[in-house]
């Protein structure tokens, strides 16, 4: 991978999240709801878990970011991500995929792949899910990852060829990918702490907060594909700072959550610069 002279202003997409308080429309699994709306409240964002089909697409209509989670899919919320992700490609509102246990079983495989074949603007998972999701996999095993990211990039970069979109992986060291013209971008994101996977839900509220972050990258305006990746470096990063910090303070995964959600409210917009970020590129 060749370095880029491109790097992503993580402080001010940081400052704009602050400055906006985007409203995510989470419609997301039932195991995380809570958690996910209290990351987005620490991190600045406003939540709203609108997951009922008779009113998810009137509200999809009026939030700035959409994210579609079916890791305990009810057929209420199979409706509702149906129409908000209408909404998305309608009105060009950016939405993220978060792909849980793609792979595993048939009928969830089917409805996520559909999902995707809308074109989100962010597909986020581990490295099981984005392998399998690509055709280069057969998933994992419920929500952990059996694949490393290194070795899933490539299938990485030809999902986001697929997509039009940004693909990011999640792992010990998280790649965020985009392809424009004849090369993809890459990103790598290190950080975080070890206790991160031993807390249920911290992949999927990454995924809210991307949606968050691609809101505030909006509006600071821009080329959309790179606004999109450089906002979706942004969360991770964000991310993976206030899981170093509250894994110097935790005694284990329960004090660990309470403190990474006062880290991801008391991180200052300015110390993103300080994130373990590598940026460069990949011919095609």
């Amino acid at each position: 991978m060749s370095t880029t002279a491109f790097t992503p202003d993580l402080p001010a997409l940081h400052a704009r999240l602050q400055a906006s308080a985007p409203l995510v429309q989470a419609i997301t699994n039932t195991v995380v709801q809570q958690f996910s709306a209290n990351v987005l409240l620490a991190a600045g964002a406003a939540p709203a878990m609108i997951d009922h089909e008779a009113d998810a697409a009137q509200f999809a209509g009026v939030a700035d970011g959409i994210l579609i989670n079916l890791g305990t899919a009810s057929n209420h919320q199979l409706l509702a991500a149906d129409a908000a992700i209408s909404v998305a490609s309608e009105t060009g509102k950016p939405w993220v995929l978060d792909p849980v246990s793609v792979g595993v079983v048939a009928f969830r495989t089917i409805k996520i792949r559909q999902a995707a074949a809308a074109r989100p603007t962010v597909v986020r998972g581990n490295a099981s899910e984005i392998a399998a999701l690509a055709g280069a996999g057969a998933g994992g095993r419920g929500v952990d990852s059996t694949d490393e990211v290194d070795a899933v990039l490539p299938a990485a970069i030809r999902l986001a060829q697929t997509t039009g979109g940004v693909v990011a992986v999640s792992g010990a060291r998280d790649a965020v990918v985009a392809v424009e013209g004849a090369q993809a971008l890459v990103a790598r994101i290190g950080g975080g702490h070890a206790l991160m996977p031993k807390v249920v839900g911290m992949g999927c509220a990454l995924g809210a907060l991307v949606v968050a972050y691609l809101a505030a990258g909006r509006a600071l305006g821009g080329e959309r594909l790179a606004g999109d990746w450089a906002a979706t470096v942004a969360a991770h990063a964000h991310f993976a700072l206030a899981g170093a910090e509250a894994g110097a303070r935790a005694l284990g995964p329960g004090s660990f959550q309470v403190a990474f959600v006062d880290a991801l409210h008391a991180l200052p917009s300015a110390d993103l610069a300080r994130a373990d970020v590598q940026v460069g590129t990949r011919a095609l």
